[in-house]
C-alpha cells in the first residue's frame, strides 16, 4: 500500500510571516501611546473638591459631607488649570494634586455651565503646560487620547479615534453645547475634566460626557470652544451672554403661513411670556408672537436663539421678524447681558 503526502498551506509560516509584518505597525502605535503619556501626564491634575454640606439626610440623622474628585490639564507655567464646571460647580475648597509636587490649594477663576468649562488657579512656578490644537483641523478616524483621573487613579490613560464631529450636547444650564467631539476612548467617573489629546500630545477636546447605557460613546468640549471660553474666563472671570427676557418654545409653521410669507424655515419659537423692560428691552414683543429670524437670519429654534446672542448683541439694537396673526411684522429688541 503507497501513503502519500498531502501537504496543505503552512498556517503557521502564514501567521508567523504576518506577525512580522504587523510588529512595525503596532510597535508604531505603541510607541506614539507611550510617548504621547510622557509627554501629556506632567500636565495633568486630579482635582479634589469639598462641597458645600447637603441637607440633613434623616436617615442618617446627620448632614451629608459633599466631596469628588475631577481631572483637568496646566495650560500655562503659571498655574492656570482647565477642567469641567461640573467638577467645581458648588465647591467650597478645591485642592489640585499635580504630579511629584504638594497638593496645592486652588482658586476658582471663573466657569460656565453653558460650555461646562471652567478655570482654576493654582500658585506655583515651572508647570508643565499643554497646547490646544486646532479643533478644526481634527478628522473622523484620527488617534484620540483621554488622560485623566477614573476612579481616583491618577494618570489613566485610555486611546481609541474620534467617532464623530460637530455633534451637539444639552449642557446642565439648558443650552447646546456646540462642536463636541465624538470618541470611542473609554471615559470614566473622574475623568471629566481632563484633556483628549492627538498623537502629538495637543489638546483636541475636554473630556466632559458620557452616554451610560452605550458603549464607546463619550464627548468632549472641541479645544477651539475650550480655549475660547477659557480665555474669557481668565481676563473677564465670566462669559458673557445676551438676553432678551422672554419665555419661549418651539411652534411648526404649516405650509401655508411658510408660502404665504416666503420663509424657509419650517419651525419658529413661540413667546409664551415676556417679562417687562429691565436688563432687555423687549415691549414690542407680544406673548403669541412666532420669532422667525433675527437680523434677517432664520431662526428655528430656542437653540437658534442661543447661538445668535452672544456678548456682541449685547446693548445692541436688532430688528426680530415674528409672525404676529399670521402675517410677518418687524419689531425692535435691544438685548441685555445674561446674568
Amino acid at each position: 500500500m503507497t501513503y502519500y503526502s498531502v501537504s496543505g498551506p503552512d498556517l503557521g509560516a502564514t501567521s508567523v510571516s504576518s506577525a512580522a509584518h504587523d510588529a512595525p505597525l503596532l510597535d508604531a502605535y505603541s510607541s506614539t501611546l507611550v510617548n504621547v503619556a510622557k509627554k501629556v501626564s506632567p500636565s495633568v491634575v486630579q482635582i479634589k473638591v469639598v462641597s458645600k454640606p447637603q441637607p440633613l439626610n434623616r436617615q442618617r440623622r446627620q448632614p451629608d459631607e459633599g466631596g469628588g474628585t475631577g481631572s483637568g490639564f496646566v495650560i500655562s507655567s503659571d498655574g492656570y488649570i482647565v477642567t469641567n464646571n461640573h467638577v467645581v460647580a458648588g465647591a467650597e475648597q478645591i485642592t489640585v494634586v499635580l504630579p511629584d509636587r504638594d497638593d496645592l490649594a486652588a482658586t476658582l477663576i471663573g466657569r460656565d455651565p453653558a460650555t461646562d468649562i471652567a478655570v482654576l488657579k493654582v500658585y506655583a512656578d515651572g508647570l508643565r503646560a499643554i497646547r490646544f490644537a486646532d479643533s478644526k483641523l481634527v478628522q473622523v478616524g484620527q488617534i484620540a487620547i483621554a488622560l485623566g483621573n477614573p476612579y481616583g487613579f491618577q494618570y489613566s490613560l485610555t486611546a481609541g479615534v474620534v467617532s464623530a464631529l460637530g455633534r451637539t450636547l444639552r449642557s446642565e444650564s439648558g443650552r447646546l453645547i456646540d462642536d463636541v467631539v465624538q470618541t470611542d476612548a473609554a471615559l470614566n467617573p473622574g475623568n471629566s475634566g481632563g484633556p483628549l489629546v492627538n498623537s502629538q500630545g495637543e489638546v483636541i477636546g475636554v473630556n466632559t460626557a458620557v452616554i451610560r447605557p452605550a458603549q464607546g460613546i463619550c464627548f468632549a468640549v472641541s479645544s477651539n470652544l475650550a480655549n475660547l471660553v477659557a480665555g474669557k474666563l481668565i481676563t473677564e472671570g465670566r462669559v458673557r451672554r445676551g438676553y432678551l427676557g422672554i419665555a419661549g418654545q418651539l411652534i411648526n409653521l404649516t405650509e401655508r403661513i411658510r408660502q404665504y410669507n416666503q420663509l424657509t424655515n419650517r419651525t419658529g419659537v413661540m413667546v409664551t411670556n415676556v417679562e417687562p423692560d429691565g436688563v432687555a428691552y423687549n415691549s414690542e414683543l407680544m406673548a403669541g408672537d412666532i420669532i422667525v429670524a433675527y437680523n434677517d437670519r432664520p431662526v428655528a429654534s430656542v437653540d437658534d436663539l442661543h447661538l445668535i446672542l452672544t456678548d456682541a448683541t449685547i446693548g445692541t439694537p436688532a430688528q426680530i421678524t415674528v409672525l404676529r396673526n399670521g402675517r410677518k411684522h418687524k419689531v425692535v429688541v435691544t438685548p441685555g447681558e445674561l446674568l
